[in-house]
Parts: C-alpha cells; sequence; structure tokens
C-alpha cells in the first residue's frame, strides 16, 4: 500500500502560543485576564475553523459586477465568506474597540486579539488598521463634528452599526512621493468641498467612509499644499454614484482583499482641520497603521512555524521524523528564535503606543515609539518574508503546491514590506528619528536587561550599539553617505532592540522555571545583530 503523508495539522493559536501566554502572563494582572482569555480563546477557535475550511475548499476572490443587467453602473463587490463574517467577529470581540479603552493596556488587549485574528480574517485587518489609524487622524484633528459622526461607527461593538474607513492616498505617480497627487478638491455653489481624481490603490473600497488626501483648487503644488478630506461612500445600501470602481487589482498575494482602482467625480467631502498641510495630518495615523503591520507580520510568522513544526512531527524520513533530525531541528529553533525576538519587539511598541496614548509613558518614551515604530515595521515585514519562505522549504515539494495553502503565506507575507512604507522609506524614516530615539534606545536597552542572567547574551547588545553609534559618528553630516547606510542602521537598532527584550523576558521567564526565553536569546544573539553596510559610493554607481 502506498505511503499517504499527514497534512500538518493548525494547533490552536492561542492555547498552545507559549510566547504569547508568556506575554499576558507578565503584563497583563489576573483581574483583566478572565474577559480576555474569552475573546482569545474564541478567536483561536476561529483561527482552526479558518484553517480548516480554507483547506476543504476552493480559494475564491473579490469579483466586481460593475453594471447590472439593465445598464445600471452599480460597482458591486461580492467578498469572500471571511470578509462577510468580518464585520461580526469585529464588534463581537472589540477588535477595533479595545484599543480605545481609557487604561494603558487597551492597545496590547487589542493587539492580541488582532494577531490571532489576522490571518484568519483574511487580511480584512487592512482595512481595520486604516480604520484605526483613522480614528487617530479624527482624534488628532480635534475636528468635533467629524469625531462626533465617524467615530461612534468606527469603534462600534455592534455590527449594524459598524463602519470601515479606508486611506486614499497613492496615485499612478507614486506611493510615497504624495507631493505629486493630482486630485483636486473644489467646492459647489453650496460650498460643499468635492473631490475629482483617480486614486491608484484603495484597499478599503468596500468601507463606508474615507480619508482622503487631495490639493484645494487654486493651491499651490507640492506637498505642503495638500488637504485631508473625510468622505463617506454610500448612499443608504447603494455606493455613492460620484465614486467609481474602475477595477480590482489582479496582486501577487493578498488575494481575498479587494484592492481597487478608482476614479472620484465630484465625491463630497469635509477637510479635517485647516486646507494645507495634510500629510502631517496623516501622521497620526503611521504609529497606528505600522503597528498593525509589524503585528500582522509576526502573526505570519507564528503560521508558518507552527505548521512546520507539527509537520516535522507526523512526517517520517529515513526512519525517523523530521523533529528528530539533527539538522531540521536545528533550522526550526532558528526560525523559532527569529520569531521570538520579531513578537517581542512588535508587542513592545504596542504597549508603548498604548502608554503614550493614554498619557503613562515615561520621559523617554515618546522619542523611543518615534524610533521603534518604524524600526520593527521594517524588520518584522523582512523577517516575515523570510521566515515564511524557509518554513515552506520545511514541507518539501508539498510547500510550492497551491492547494496545501502553504504557498500563500509567502505570497502574502510579501506585502508587509510594501504597506506602510517600504523598507528604505522606513530606514529613512528611521534617520530622522534618531537624534532623540537613539539615546531613549539606550535608555530602554539599560533597563530591559537589567538583572539579565544571560551576560554573554547581553555584551553583543552593547557591542553593536557602540559600532551603530560609531558608524553614525564617521558619516558626521555627509547626507548622501547616511542615506547609504540607512538599512543597515536601522536592521541593526532593530535587532538590539529584539535581542534586549528578549533578555527581558528571559530574566522573567527563568524566575518561574522556564528556560526557552533563554535559548531563543542565545540563538539570536549568536547569529549576530550587526547588519551595518559598507557606503561606498564610488562601487555603488559602477553596479548601477
Amino acid at each position: 500500500m502506498d505511503f499517504l503523508q499527514t497534512a500538518p495539522q493548525l494547533v490552536h493559536p492561542y492555547r498552545n502560543d507559549r510566547t504569547l501566554l508568556a506575554l499576558l502572563d507578565r503584563a497583563v494582572p489576573p483581574d483583566r485576564r478572565s474577559a480576555l482569555d474569552a475573546d482569545l480563546d474564541a478567536l483561536g477557535d476561529y483561527a482552526q475553523l479558518a484553517w480548516e475550511r480554507a483547506r476543504r475548499s476552493t480559494p475564491r476572490t473579490p469579483v466586481l459586477t460593475q453594471w447590472d443587467a439593465w445598464g445600471q453602473r452599480v460597482d458591486r463587490i461580492e467578498l469572500t465568506t471571511a470578509w462577510q463574517e468580518g464585520p461580526q467577529l469585529t464588534t463581537r470581540h472589540a477588535i477595533l474597540a479595545a484599543g480605545h479603552e481609557p487604561h494603558e493596556l487597551a492597545r496590547l488587549e487589542q493587539f492580541a486579539r488582532v494577531y490571532l485574528y489576522h490571518l484568519a480574517s483574511e487580511f480584512y485587518t487592512c482595512p481595520l488598521a486604516m480604520t484605526d489609524g483613522a480614528v487617530a487622524a479624527l482624534k488628532a484633528s480635534g475636528n468635533q463634528a467629524l469625531i462626533e459622526r465617524a467615530l461612534p461607527h468606527f469603534l462600534s461593538r455592534d455590527a449594524a452599526t459598524f463602519w470601515l474607513s479606508g486611506q486614499w492616498m497613492t496615485e499612478t505617480a507614486g506611493g510615497s512621493d504624495v507631493g505629486r497627487t493630482g486630485t483636486v478638491a473644489r467646492q459647489d455653489a453650496t460650498g460643499q468641498w468635492r473631490l475629482h481624481g483617480r486614486k491608484w490603490f484603495s484597499s478599503a473600497v468596500v468601507g463606508e467612509a474615507a480619508l482622503a488626501l487631495a490639493r484645494p483648487e487654486g493651491a499651490g503644488d507640492g506637498t505642503g499644499a495638500l488637504a485631508l478630506f473625510y468622505v463617506e461612500t454610500m448612499d443608504g445600501p447603494a455606493r455613492k454614484p460620484e465614486l467609481v470602481i474602475d477595477r480590482l487589482k489582479d496582486k501577487l498575494g493578498t488575494r481575498e482583499l479587494p484592492t481597487a482602482e478608482i476614479h472620484l467625480d465630484g465625491l463630497p467631502a469635509w477637510p479635517l482641520g485647516e486646507l494645507a498641510h495634510g500629510v502631517r495630518q496623516v501622521a497620526p495615523m503611521l504609529n497606528v497603521t505600522r503597528t498593525w503591520n509589524a503585528v500582522c507580520a509576526v502573526a505570519s510568522m507564528a503560521r508558518a512555524l507552527a505548521l512546520a513544526c507539527d509537520y516535522a512531527a507526523r512526517r517520517e524520513a529515513f526512519g525517523r521524523p523530521l523533529i528528530e533530525q539533527p539538522l531540521h531541528a536545528q533550522t526550526l529553533a532558528d526560525l523559532r528564535a527569529q520569531f521570538e525576538g520579531a513578537f517581542a519587539l512588535a508587542f513592545e511598541v504596542v504597549q508603548l503606543l498604548g502608554r503614550v496614548e493614554q498619557g503613562r509613558a515615561a520621559p523617554h518614551e515618546a522619542a523611543l515609539l518615534r524610533l521603534l515604530t518604524p524600526l520593527a515595521k521594517l524588520w518584522t515585514a523582512k523577517a516575515a518574508v523570510a521566515l515564511c519562505s524557509e518554513a515552506l522549504e520545511c514541507f518539501g515539494g508539498a510547500g510550492y503546491i497551491e492547494d496545501t495553502g502553504l504557498p500563500q503565506l509567502l505570497r502574502d507575507a510579501q506585502v508587509y514590506a510594501i504597506w506602510e512604507g517600504t523598507t528604505n522609506v522606513l530606514a529613512l524614516d528611521s534617520l530622522r528619528a534618531l537624534a532623540e530615539g537613539l539615546p531613549a534606545l539606550r535608555t530602554a536597552i539599560e533597563g530591559w536587561v537589567n538583572g539579565s542572567h544571560e551576560p554573554e547574551a547581553v555584551a553583543p547588545i552593547h557591542a553593536a550599539l557602540d559600532a551603530a553609534s560609531a558608524q553614525l559618528q564617521a558619516l558626521g553630516g555627509e547626507r548622501a553617505d547616511l542615506e547609504a547606510s540607512a538599512r543597515g542602521l536601522a536592521i541593526t537598532l532593530a535587532r538590539c532592540a529584539a535581542a534586549a527584550l528578549l533578555a527581558r523576558q528571559s530574566t522573567f521567564a527563568r524566575e518561574r522555571g522556564d528556560m526557552r526565553p533563554g535559548a531563543a536569546l542565545r540563538r539570536f544573539t549568536a547569529h549576530g545583530l550587526e547588519r551595518l553596510a559598507v557606503t561606498a559610493v564610488a562601487d555603488t554607481r559602477l553596479l548601477l
């Protein structure tokens, strides 16, 4: 009889995630755990259900119907089952609302939910992230009329009144270079602002609202003349006719997420604040949406690792399970250490965000958040792609077969390095935060490693930090050399922060008899923390 390999099984994503459980044990007091555990357990159940459902069904993607049978323009988008379930799951488990409760653990409790829900949601978390960012931008604007109109919907715990918000920034001229935005805002005879233009990537076009950049008619050129507007997309059950969906994007991954190209043909809009400096008004979103990106990247790492480990216990080769093969076990242990470092950094940013928002931050923590947010986003994104690629290899040929569901992990992971700023954009942004952020990072790291039982693993953290500081000093104020070195500096600082956070967790766990975080720390630092680039401008030009 032919041998048939057993497929990997997804163990319960909450009950079996010792990394998440250890964080919650350390950070969340017992009186808050019962209600949180109920939501997290239910989301873990849903994640298992979604994984089994995906294995047993033909993959679906959104379908755009632009015209009905009688020639009426309808621009109707049919969504996948997980997306149809999104409003109920979001509101029932407070996936957005929990992050805005008035206590410093609000963001931690929210992102624990996000981490478990993300992959099961089929990237419904993308518009959730943008909605969360819109809440931040509206709060920062002080526009009380828009706050009172939109926030009760965005943070609703009732699916019947829940709204999603998009962010319509990107145009055909490019993504990060928003100064070339061509969308124009004009006032009609009644004084109502209306938007006219084309948006090239609109990932939440199925939502009920959006924030959009536009240039008020008559304003000058450049980024400073842009304004940020709030729009609503629906007229009762129908999409507003001034919002025209040209097509849905055919993407490498995140295929269940309907990303659209749209035209705005006089869509009513309301400015958040002054009719200028719209990009500055977008800034409050960035700490939020980049944090979502980092946590979701870590969630993809967790899923790939969980499946690879389960498969290694089931798959026998050369007379014994893969998990007992020394080289395979070494590979999985390396992946586990990388994941735990990424998890520690992403969730430290989560907790920093919560403390800063609630006014509970230490004096250095606002600057620390400003630096660690782009660092966490860029490094976890790259780490997710690398880990998912290695995890697929752990399945051999099965990892390359679409209907195993495994290749989707890698295809989807590639988006993390593109959303919310590419690696280079984020690295350059981190340069702008170094003046205050680097001293804040040193202060934080001293606290995180204090009392560590792993001095051999902690020493490389200080050495890598010193090397990064020395490179900055050697480069001086030479802008071209600074920019050329930005990626290496950013990844080095991210890895230093992750290692220090692993040291903190190791100290906490060791006191409770758990030696595994110490092993993760030692393995993580053994792979080196420095990723500093050698910037030889002449050689760079020769190679281009």
